[in-house]
């Protein structure tokens, strides 16, 4: 398959995550259906197939070998190296909202710096023994350790 072709199929498939990761973001977090449309987002991205670093780079508006290092410093992830690098499109899908919304936000260097800090940030908040300190602060049934 051609890399225009490949790439089209992909910016076709997160254009109707996007579509739907939308929907669900307009329902309240306790909703059920929202859950279910995330339920739907997720198996629809772990069954997609993993992308090439070339497609993954027209995606992102990045050159082939400017992926390949942000999947050497672990901001893509690696599904495969042999025969050749594949990259999960799981983290390619987190990554461009990532991207896009710095570009947005008129941030064009020094992107894989930022792009790691976020993810880095949100793997902390996606923790549940973190979740569950922070409501036990804000609650006040905290206490306060401090070191010696």
């Amino acid at each position: 398959m051609s890399v225009a072709t490949e790439a089209a199929h992909i910016r076709d498939l997160f254009e109707t995550i996007e579509e739907i990761e939308s929907v669900a973001s307009s329902l309240s977090e306790d909703d059920e259906r929202r859950r279910k449309l995330d339920g739907v987002v997720a198996r629809t991205l772990r069954q997609a197939p993993p992308v090439r670093p070339v497609v993954a780079g027209e995606l992102l508006d990045l050159t082939e070998k400017t992926v390949k290092a942000w999947a050497r410093e672990g901001v893509l992830a690696i599904h495969s190296q042999e025969p050749r690098m594949l990259l999960d499109t799981v983290r390619l899908h987190e990554v461009l909202h990532l991207v896009s919304d710095l570009r947005r936000a008129g941030k064009t260097r020094g992107l894989i710096d930022e792009v790691h800090r976020r993810l880095s940030d949100q793997s902390l908040l996606d923790r549940s023994d973190l979740a569950t300190s922070l409501d036990e602060m804000r609650s006040g049934k905290g206490r306060v350790v401090r070191s010696v």
